[in-house]
């Protein structure tokens, strides 16, 4: 018996079915038994008989995801298809099933050389398996229709889709279900739709142009379209998976274990998710592409291929699920095909503004975020890893944030961002001794200065852009704080510029090249995730949940901290291990803690001064349809979630890392040190957060008359946290065509 019944699908236009799927059945069939993967194989056990093949019918799969293209060319992306599930079951079989993970990694590390970006590259090894040959024989016949550019992106798509086979099977290995977070991210290498939204741009003909290929609303298209096919086909795989394969990476899995439900909440939960994530795309679609189209300065032909290549993903997302409904490799019984709206193109403007909208949307859109919190809402207990240690030159650092706040016109008369009271009260000093406790005194002096800023501008910030909701303004004000950071920078006209200009000219002076670049793209990051907050406000919009923590971290400065908490430890870290997985998969969890946790702080004085969006408790509180205080403890235990995976990684992921790239003493002290040091901040950082006067309600005070400037209010004791709002008064503000006041 089915495990649940399948839930409403979410679906923007009917599929269509390609015309040549008949002839693309007997092509593959064909290349099937060439390659290996149909009859005896000689490296092993046969994997697919003929029926098998027959039944899952890949062919339909891809004349219903590509219904334009030419016949040649979906034979040529369907055999691509039948290699990758025929890799998938091969893998299966020959490693997940025994738990072979040294066998897995030697077969694996072979993969890559069948895929030389470079035509005529030289000769690739002699295959020895169906899935060698098979991406041997695709490679020849796929790069050569394509740029170097996009053959470079498919080759990192299809190495992540190889490699983090380990991942899935190292779980398995562990019995261990990941958190949803986790999931998510590691789904979209492990799962093919990365990988097939680059086969989207082969189908159509054309490809997305290299300008923008990288940008944010390319990125979230490609994201938002893996998540919806992942989850969608861990809906349908569930019973197949848990009962048949052992299998625990699974989306429905994922959430009856965090939710601690049963099958059909958790399928239910999923099914939403996957809605949130198609009308993420949507949203891209209509609010991202049209400023990324004028801010590129596209030609009309560059803005078609754009148009095209989402087009051709929505196409995917509907011929996705009709396949599912009749392919036997699923649970498709009685399934409901979903709400359809008019096949009218990309996507659909009556779905959007409200015939036949889903609830998910209705509740995304429904102004204000719900009722006031909770009158007995409290904040659920934090932990950290340890006790939170005390820099002892705190004293000497507080007479240099104060002279240097004055200085730089931070903290004084208007213009300045916070007066002398609301300084004082937030005592910004305590946050950088505690998270940098063995910090020397200038290292500390200018951690502690950029924690300043970034306060500063983000308390700036609200009351000149997000207040008005002036976008373009903002706009403009994010690309002059770049020019600071190229060297290019104007006289400063306020004081977060002022500011800003002082700590670049202090921070790059002996700075190579490379890491100044580093350096700079972490500020931007920064930047670009409050231009985004302020848009989701503009829109009137609560985020969709999983776009809300991946920019979190950007909105909460994790790239800008990690650099400083390196900078302050003096540790030399190789490159080529600050961009390995498991680096980046620490930083990620450690951004994920930082952001999670603070806007369970934060969100009182969030939802009752400002009116706020962009904060984890209402985006689930929205998603979920409940109230504030469970809201808050599924946050809470996704910060319990992330800090076991940050323990992970540092435990069990980075030892073995170290082992594989054969580190000397002084590499392994170096990475040691960096974990020590980022558990020093989130010990620190939760001390702080919890005592300071910048989350305590704040009341009003007397403004101070500036005779060339419109009194507004000042803060008594300063907004709430990095990349978040504070407590402000509600007495009547205005704005000036100049700074915050």
């Amino acid at each position: 018996m089915q495990p649940f019944r399948l839930p409403e699908f979410y679906i923007a236009h009917p599929a269509r079915l390609n015309p040549h799927v008949d002839r693309t059945r007997e092509h593959s069939l064909g290349w099937s038994y060439e390659m290996g993967i149909l009859g005896p194989d000689p490296s092993g056990p046969e994997v697919w008989d003929e029926a098998d093949y027959d039944a899952h019918d890949y062919a339909l799969l891809t004349a219903y995801t590509h219904p334009e293209a030419p016949g040649p060319v979906l034979d040529l992306v369907n055999d691509w298809y039948v290699w990758v599930f025929y890799f998938d079951d091969h893998f299966l079989e020959r490693y997940k099933r025994p738990r072979d993970i040294a066998g897995a990694r030697e077969y694996l590390a072979r993969l890559p050389a069948f895929m030389p970006v470079d035509v005529g590259a030289g000769p690739s090894p002699e295959p020895t398996n169906p899935v060698e040959r098979g991406l041997a024989d695709l490679w020849d016949r796929t790069v050569p229709l394509m740029s170097r550019e996009w053959r470079e992106r498919f080759a990192v798509s299809t190495h992540n889709l190889l490699q983090e086979s380990l991942w899935e099977l190292e779980n398995i290995t562990d019995d261990r279900v990941p958190n949803p977070i986790d999931y998510i991210h590691m789904r979209r290498k492990v799962g093919g739709a990365p990988w097939s939204a680059d086969l989207v741009e082969v189908a159509i003909g054309s490809e997305v142009p290299p300008a923008v290929a990288g940008t944010r609303p390319l990125r979230v298209l490609k994201d938002t379209f893996a998540d919806a096919v992942h989850l969608r086909n861990d809906i349908f795989s569930y019973q197949r998976e848990t009962e048949s394969e052992g299998e625990v990476n699974n989306g429905v899995l994922v959430m009856e274990r965090f939710f601690d439900t049963d099958p059909q909440r958790a399928a239910d939960i999923t099914g939403d998710l996957l809605t949130s994530r198609m009308q993420q795309f949507e949203n891209t679609v209509f609010t991202e592409l049209p400023p990324l189209f004028e801010e590129h300065g596209l030609d009309p032909s560059e803005r078609l291929d754009v148009l095209r290549y989402a087009r051709g993903l929505q196409d995917w997302q509907s011929g996705g699920h009709e396949w599912h409904l009749r392919s036997s490799r699923y649970m498709n019984e009685g399934a409901v095909t979903g709400r359809r709206f008019a096949p009218s193109g990309l996507p659909d403007l009556a779905g959007l503004l409200g015939l036949g909208t889903s609830a998910v949307r209705l509740r995304s859109l429904t102004r204000p975020p719900g009722p006031a919190p909770d009158p007995m809402f409290e904040v659920p207990a934090l932990t950290a890893s340890g006790e939170p240690l005390l820099n002892p030159r705190l004293p000497a650092l507080r007479g240099h944030a104060s002279e240097w706040a004055a200085r730089t016109g931070l903290v004084g008369d208007l213009p300045a961002v916070w007066t002398a009271e609301a300084f004082a009260a937030a005592d910004y000093p305590m946050f950088a001794a505690l998270t940098h406790p063995a910090a020397s005194g200038p290292e500390l002096e200018l951690v502690n200065d950029w924690n300043l800023w970034v306060f500063a501008f983000d308390d700036f910030f609200v009351e000149r852009f997000k207040r008005p909701r002036d976008l373009l303004g903002a706009k403009a004000y994010v690309s002059r704080l770049r020019e600071f950071l190229a060297g290019r920078g104007a006289k400063p006209s306020d004081p977060v510029e002022h500011a800003l200009a002082d700590l670049w000219a202090r921070t790059t002076a002996a700075m190579p090249d490379g890491v100044r670049a580093d350096f700079a793209a972490g500020i931007g990051r920064f930047l670009e995730g409050a231009l985004w907050e302020l848009a989701g406000l503009a829109q009137n919009r609560v985020p969709d949940p999983v776009d809300y923590i991946e920019m979190r971290r950007d909105t909460s400065g994790t790239a800008l901290t990690t650099s400083l908490v390196r900078y302050a430890l003096g540790t030399g870290i190789p490159a080529e291990l600050l961009a390995s997985k498991q680096v980046r998969a620490l930083h990620e969890a450690f951004g994920d803690i930082v952001g999670l946790r603070n806007d369970l702080l934060s969100y009182r004085k969030e939802i009752e001064v400002e009116g706020e969006l962009n904060n984890a408790v209402v985006a689930v509180q929205r998603f979920l349809d409940t109230g504030s205080r469970r809201a808050a403890e599924i946050v809470a235990d996704l910060v319990r979630a992330r800090t076991r995976q940050f323990d992970r990684v540092a435990e069990i992921e980075l030892p073995a890392l170290a082992d594989q790239q054969g580190l000397d003493a002084a590499g392994r002290a170096a990475l040691t040190g960096h974990v020590e040091g980022l558990r020093r901040w989130l010990a620190g950082d939760l001390r702080w957060s919890t005592t300071t006067g910048r989350y305590r309600r704040a009341e009003p005070v007397p403004v101070r008359a500036d005779p060339s400037r419109v009194p507004t209010p000042r803060l008594t004791i300063g907004p709430t946290g990095l990349g978040t709002s504070a407590a402000r008064p509600r007495p009547p503000r205005a704005t000036t065509g100049g700074s915050r006041t």
